[in-house]
């Protein structure tokens, strides 16, 4: 009989491909993989003889450099990338690397333990895909790396709340594409009247016009909600012409009753 000893040792065996398993189970060609290699993009395999073993380290790699290249980024950067986190670069300057900028966000390393903890129940194929595509997590080996502790508290705290994950990951893609817009607002704006080596100086002043902006548009609504919702106006009464007064009836004067005939005698 097994124990829990047994399956805890049996889940911790990590899976080995071979050259053509392992650009299957990614969904690229072999040339691909080697180029990658070549680039230096990946670690490098464990050989026996002539034969090249990768494992699931190898795979996550290569399907972090395919949701980073959907994302825009270059080869150049993801190697960059990738060789910060293996010669042990500070995690904080993930967001550099990932062309982050200015961000104050701060990236986090999870195991994929921590980040089911995170969002219990929520972690399936299809919401990492989607955080992927937004941009949310990478992955690095067997770590997972989330680009932002602020957006992995709230989203944590709305799972806990009972909203499922893949509405809040569809809300962040909405908010991203107005945040976009906002951004562009005020970059024009700073450009345009002071400079553009005044965006970074003035940056802070366009998040307090957004935060606020924001809290006022979301009290406004909640008291539109509490007032119910809006009546229809009534339609005004149309006065109604005073009706003709009736003709008057002409009095007939009662007819006199027949005198009773007096019998001739």
């Amino acid at each position: 009989m097994e124990t829990r000893g047994t399956w805890e040792a049996e889940a911790a065996v990590t899976r080995e491909y071979r050259t053509q398993e392992l650009a299957d189970a990614a969904g690229i060609p072999v040339r691909t993989l080697r180029f990658y290699r070549e680039r230096k993009l990946l670690p490098p395999p464990r050989r026996e003889g002539r034969i090249a073993w990768y494992d699931d380290q190898h795979l996550a790699r290569l399907r972090t450099i395919a949701a980073l290249l959907e994302r825009g980024h270059t080869l150049g950067g993801i190697a960059e990338l990738t060789a910060a986190f293996e010669k042990g670069r500070d995690v904080g300057q993930l967001g550099e690397l990932l062309g982050m900028g200015w961000s104050d966000e701060t990236p986090v390393r999870l195991s994929p333990e921590a980040l089911a903890d995170y969002f219990e129940g929520e972690v399936t194929p299809e919401n990492l895909a989607a955080a992927l595509d937004l941009g949310y997590l990478a992955t690095d080996g067997e770590e997972i790396v989330h680009v932002s502790r602020r957006l992995l508290d709230v989203s944590s705290a709305l799972v806990r709340e009972g909203v499922p994950l893949a509405a809040v990951l569809e809300t962040g893609r909405r908010v991203r594409e107005h945040a976009e817009a906002l951004a562009a607002l005020f970059t024009e704006l700073i450009s345009t009247h002071v400079g553009e080596e005044a965006i970074g100086r003035l940056r802070p002043l366009a998040k307090n016009v957004v935060e606020a902006e924001l809290t006022m548009a979301m009290d406004r609504l909640h008291q539109r909600r509490d007032a119910g919702p809006p009546q229809a106006p009534q339609t005004p009464r149309t006065p109604q012409p005073p009706e003709p007064p009736k003709p008057l009836q002409t009095l007939q004067a009662p007819r006199n009753p027949q005198t009773p005939q007096t019998p001739s005698s």
